[in-house]
């Protein structure tokens, strides 16, 4: 399913976006990722940085959805589809200089930030951040707009 402009701009503009996947139990996880590349051609690219529940569930159920909100226009997507896991030693090199790119631009939005005394917390927690595991590739079937009717 092609990903239109609009969705992939709001997704990529994130610092993360939210992944939903189905627990052992049935129940929804939810789980903080951020998104390293998106094909206008329907498919995501998400690094998983501790291959914890999110790729637990991933194997068992491959289902899963992403979804954003930019909070200033009050407008949000979720992208569902069918999730595959890629080892680390199957990644592209190119995504993973693509995430080390947006984790360097997310340190210099904080400095920034701090500078201008607007630091909300007080380390840069993206240096922290491992290198990743895994790769989530979600092949894309269908797209929800979140925007409220009244405000299209």
């Amino acid at each position: 399913m092609e990903i239109p402009h609009e969705v992939a701009r709001l997704f990529t503009a994130q610092h993360f976006a939210i992944v939903a996947t189905v627990g052992k139990d049935g129940t929804p996880h939810a789980a903080c990722k951020g998104i390293v590349k998106m094909e206008a051609e329907g498919r995501v690219y998400l690094l998983d940085l501790y291959s914890g529940t999110t790729s637990r569930n991933l194997e068992r159920n491959p289902r899963m959805s992403i979804t954003a909100v930019d909070e200033d226009h009050f407008a949000g997507y979720c992208l569902k589809g069918t999730a595959r896991l890629a080892e680390a030693d199957e990644m592209d090199p190119a995504l993973i200089e693509e995430w080390r790119g947006r984790i360097s631009r997310r340190i210099t939005h904080r400095i920034i930030k701090s500078i201008r005394g607007e630091k909300p917390h007080p380390r840069h927690p993206e240096a922290l951040l491992p290198v990743p595991k895994r790769l989530i590739v979600l092949e894309v079937d269908g797209i929800v707009d979140l925007t409220p009717g009244h405000m299209k």
